[in-house]
């Protein structure tokens, strides 16, 4: 199938071919249709699928084919849990939508909100938001969404889990009752279903993929780690392996800037990005990792979220996530478009649960890794019962090629890992610990 016969007009079909598209993903190609039809939709698929384009195509295009009901009214309304995701987004519109007479802005926060006044006084049609700061310039009376025709909900799951639900119903209650309704999700927890009983009308369900799985794209394995030799192993496996661009998960803003600043002083240029930053320095960060400036980006769940990066390799569970649809979100950073990826998670003893949870979603195992070639084995009751050892598809990539394993046989269970004595990893484990 392509592009053309989804029945998408010469300006967005010369932009998409600009980007580089010739054939739309799955989620594309089952999207566009309907919503170029009128109807609501429901939709399920891992991220890095496309579904951006799944509905800002259609959106352009149903807005384009007809004037709107007042000049400079806001015609379609697109929420998101993140800056950086509304950043992007938005980035999307004005892509596709350069051939059309459509205006679009982001407004969010962390920011100065007078030039978003300003992008709004001079009228757009196209708002992409976060729903906090759209709730402020509902309050400063700086917004109408008196005339929103189109409502998306990006990633809608998410904004559950960061608490938004209530600010979601504010915004629900301002729009009027007449528009067509678009959810796209990750993962269906009933909580989310409950979010589309609510407002969505007949709503038509589309999924590319089985419900709460990780992309299949993306090569899964895990070490059983001491808690204190963590950064050794991480800084291992870097350095060892030459990783060149490997997005790491911690659970908290202070670990992560701990584990950035423990990474530099290994000798491995690192940054940082999560919610105390300034949206400046997320900006400048995600920029340095992405044009390779720095080669470890670490990073909390809510500052990830919808973190588009082209054929990002690595993906690092440095700390399991307590929320085991997160485990999906992360490692869909990688494995994105069709592209293979890797991700590696570190379970101490401490993380059972979160492992046992994971994998119960998952309805897998994660394969667990043998010993890497430069570590030793320590006794640690880490997971029980004792797992056997698995070799998983991929396991120990370095840069998409498999890690040297030793000759020798592979760990046993309830062993994890540490470095070698006198090694430069050595010394970072004594000063993490």
């Amino acid at each position: 199938m392509s592009f053309e016969q989804l029945g998408l007009r010469t300006e967005l079909l010369r932009a998409v071919s600009e980007a580089g598209y010739s054939q739309p993903s799955p989620i594309q190609a089952k999207a566009i249709p309907v919503v170029l039809q009128g109807g609501d939709l429901l939709a399920g698929a891992q991220t890095g699928t496309g579904k951006t384009a799944g509905f800002a195509l259609p959106v352009l295009q149903r807005l384009s084919e007809k004037a709107p009901q007042r000049s400079g009214a806001i015609r379609a309304l697109i929420l998101t849990p993140t800056r950086e995701l509304a950043a992007q987004v938005e980035a999307s519109f004005r892509l596709y939508g350069k051939y059309l007479p459509l205006r679009s802005t982001v407004i969010f926060g962390g920011v100065n909100i007078r030039p978003q006044i300003s992008a709004l006084r001079k009228g757009v049609d196209i708002v992409v938001a976060t729903p906090g700061r759209l709730l402020d310039h509902v309050g400063q009376k700086t917004i109408d969404l008196s005339q929103v025709e189109m409502l998306v909900l990006d990633e809608a799951d998410r904004m559950l889990d960061m608490g938004f639900i209530h600010d979601l119903r504010k915004i629900l209650g301002l729009l009027p009752r007449n528009r067509q309704n678009m959810l796209f999700s990750a993962t269906f927890s009933n909580d989310i279903k409950r979010l589309a009983d609510g407002f969505l009308k007949a709503p038509e369900m589309i999924e590319v993929a089985r419900r709460n799985t990780a992309a299949e794209q993306v090569d899964q394995v895990m070490y059983r780690i001491d808690k204190g030799l963590k950064r050794a192993l991480l800084s291992h496996l870097i350095s060892g392996s030459n990783w060149q661009q490997v997005l790491v998960f911690t659970r908290t803003k202070h670990g992560a800037n701990r584990l950035a600043s423990q990474l530099d002083k290994d000798g491995i240029t690192t940054t940082a990005i999560h919610g105390n930053k300034s949206q400046g320095a997320r900006t400048k960060a995600l920029a340095d990792f992405k044009q390779g400036r720095v080669r470890v980006l670490v990073a909390t769940d809510i500052a990830a979220r919808g973190l588009d990066i082209e054929q990002l390799p690595f993906v690092v569970n440095y700390e399991m996530p307590n929320v085991p649809e997160d485990y999906v979100h992360r490692i869909g950073r990688t494995g994105r478009a069709g592209n293979s990826g890797n991700a590696i998670s570190f379970v101490c003893s401490e993380e059972r649960k979160q492992l046992r949870d994971i994998e119960t979603l998952l309805q897998r195992r994660i394969p667990l890794q043998e010993q890497e070639a430069g570590l030793k084995l320590v006794s640690s009751a880490v997971d029980s019962p004792a797992r056997a050892p698995q070799r998983g598809r991929g396991a120990a990539p370095s840069n998409r090629q498999p890690a040297k394993s030793s000759s020798r046989s592979a760990r046993p269970a309830g062993k994890s890992y540490r470095p070698q004595a006198g090694a430069a990893n050595a010394r970072a484990g004594r000063a993490s610990r």
